[in-house]
C-alpha cells in the first residue's frame, strides 16, 4: 500500500512542481512561484513583537505529523526524496553540506549498498536525515512532533551528519575532511555559503512552531535562540542567532527552497514563513522590533513610490531621480540566473556591465522591494 501511496505521491509532485530552477550550490531565483493559500498570514498582520510571534506560531502550529520511519504508509524519508530532489536528475537528492546529487535508494537502513560499499562492507557515503536543529536539544524522543517535522530535516551524508553532531552554527574552525567547503571546531559549525540561509530559516521556523508560550497543552518544551554557542546537553536551545541573522540575509530565498517549502506545505499542510516572508527576521529579532508586520510589505510591493529608473532601455547606465540608501540591486537573466548584485549607498547611478538582452531587476531593502523589467540595448 504505501508503494501506491508513494507513485501517486510522486506523480502529484511532478505534475505539480516547476522545473528547470537551480539548486543550492548554482541557485537560480525568480522561477518558482510561492503558492501562499489567500489570508494564509492574515492573523499575522498588524501585529509586532511578542504578539506576531505568537500570531505566526498559530498559523503554522497543529501541522499533519508523518512517521519517522514505517513500512506501511508515507514517513518522512518519502517525503524528503521530494523536496530536496535534484532538479536536473530525479532519481537523486541534493545533500545537506556537501551539496552532493546523490542516488535516493542509497539511504541508512535501505538495504540498497552492494554498489557503494567501500569493499569492507561499510556505506559512510549514503544518506541519513539531518536535525538541523538538533533533536537532543528539546525533542529527544520520536513521539515528539519536532522529531518528525520535515521543515526541520534535511538529507545528509551520514559520517558528514555524524561529524557535524549537534554544535551550533556560527563561523569559523578549520575545513572538514569531506564537507570541503564546512568549518568546524570543538563547538560550532559553519555550513557553506550556499545553505546558510537556509539554514537560518529553518532554525528561525522552528523557534516559531515550537513556543510553548502559547500552546502549553499541545508542546512540553520551549525552543529559544540564543546569540552564543550552547553547551553540550539536553537544553532547549541553540546557538547563534547573531551568525544566523547575517547568513539570512547574505544568503537569500531561492527557487530550490521555495520550492521545498511547496512541497512539505503539500504533505504536512505548515509553511515556513521565512520563507514566504523574509522581512519577518527584521520585526522579530531587528531593527523593525515593536514595529507593526504587514503581508504587503512583502517582496511584490512598491519599494518608493515616487522611485524612478530612466533610462530604460538603457546602454548600461542606469540614473535614479533621488540616492538609493543601502539598497540592494540584483539582476537576474530570464533564465533566473543572478548576473548582478550590489549594494548601493548615496548615488543616483550605477554602471552595468551586461550583454543586451531582457533581464529583471529587483531593488530591495530590508523593508519592501521593487521588481521590474530592465531593457539592456
Amino acid at each position: 500500500m504505501k508503494y501506491l501511496v508513494l507513485l501517486f505521491a510522486s506523480f502529484i509532485f511532478n505534475a505539480q512542481a516547476q522545473s528547470d530552477f537551480g539548486n543550492p550550490s548554482n541557485p537560480t531565483y525568480g522561477l518558482v512561484q510561492s503558492n501562499i493559500p489567500q489570508d494564509y498570514y492574515q492573523e499575522a498582520n498588524g501585529k509586532s513583537s511578542d504578539e506576531l510571534k505568537e500570531a505566526l506560531h498559530q498559523i503554522i502550529s497543529n501541522h499533519v505529523v508523518y512517521p519517522y520511519t514505517s513500512s506501511s504508509t508515507t514517513d518522512t524519508w518519502d517525503i524528503l526524496q521530494l523536496s530536496d530532489q535534484d532538479p536536473d536528475n530525479h532519481d537523486n537528492m541534493i545533500l545537506l553540506y556537501t551539496g552532493r546529487s546523490q542516488d535516493k535508494g542509497y539511504r541508512d537502513g535501505s538495504g540498497n549498498y552492494s554498489q557503494y560499499e567501500n569493499g569492507n562492507g561499510t556505506q559512510n557515503n549514503s544518506w541519513n536525515r539531518e536535525h538541523v536543529w538538533p533533536k537532543s536539544h528539546g525533542f529527544p524522543d520520536e513521539d515528539d512532533n519536532a522529531y518528525t517535522d520535515v521543515h526541520n530535516l534535511k538529507p545528509c551524508d551520514r559520517s558528514v551528519n555524524s561529524s557535524r553532531g549537534t554544535k551550533d552554527y556560527d563561523f569559523g574552525g578549520s575545513q572538514h575532511s569531506e564537507a570541503t567547503d564546512c568549518l568546524t571546531d570543538s563547538d560550532s559549525w559553519e555550513p557553506p555559503n550556499s545553505v546558510k540561509g537556509d539554514i537560518a530559516r529553518i532554525l528561525f521556523y522552528m523557534v516559531v512552531r515550537y513556543d510553548p508560550g502559547f500552546d502549553h497543552e499541545n508542546n512540553i518544551f520551549d525552543l529559544e535562540l540564543v546569540d552564543y554557542t550552547t553547551p553540550n546537553n539536553n537544553d532547549p536551545i541553540f546557538g547563534k542567532l547573531s551568525s544566523l541573522i547575517q547568513w539570512h540575509f547574505d544568503d537569500p530565498v531561492d527557487d530550490f527552497e521555495i520550492n521545498r517549502n511547496e512541497i512539505v506545505f503539500g504533505f504536512q499542510q505548515n509553511r515556513n514563513p521565512f520563507i514566504d516572508h523574509p522581512n519577518l527576521v527584521n520585526f522579530l529579532w531587528g531593527e523593525y522590533v515593536g514595529e507593526n508586520w504587514n503581508e504587503n510589505l512583502g517582496l511584490n510591493n512598491t519599494l518608493n513610490e515616487n522611485l524612478i529608473i530612466y533610462p530604460n532601455p538603457s546602454s548600461g547606465i542606469l540614473n535614479f531621480n533621488k540616492p538609493l540608501d543601502n539598497e540592494r540591486i540584483e539582476i537576474f537573466s530570464f533564465k533566473g540566473i543572478r548576473v548582478f548584485d550590489k549594494i548601493v549607498a548615496s548615488s543616483n547611478s550605477i554602471n552595468l556591465n551586461l550583454d543586451s538582452g531582457i533581464y529583471l531587476m529587483k531593488i530591495s531593502n530590508n523593508y519592501r522591494s521593487l521588481n521590474t523589467k530592465l531593457i539592456i540595448k
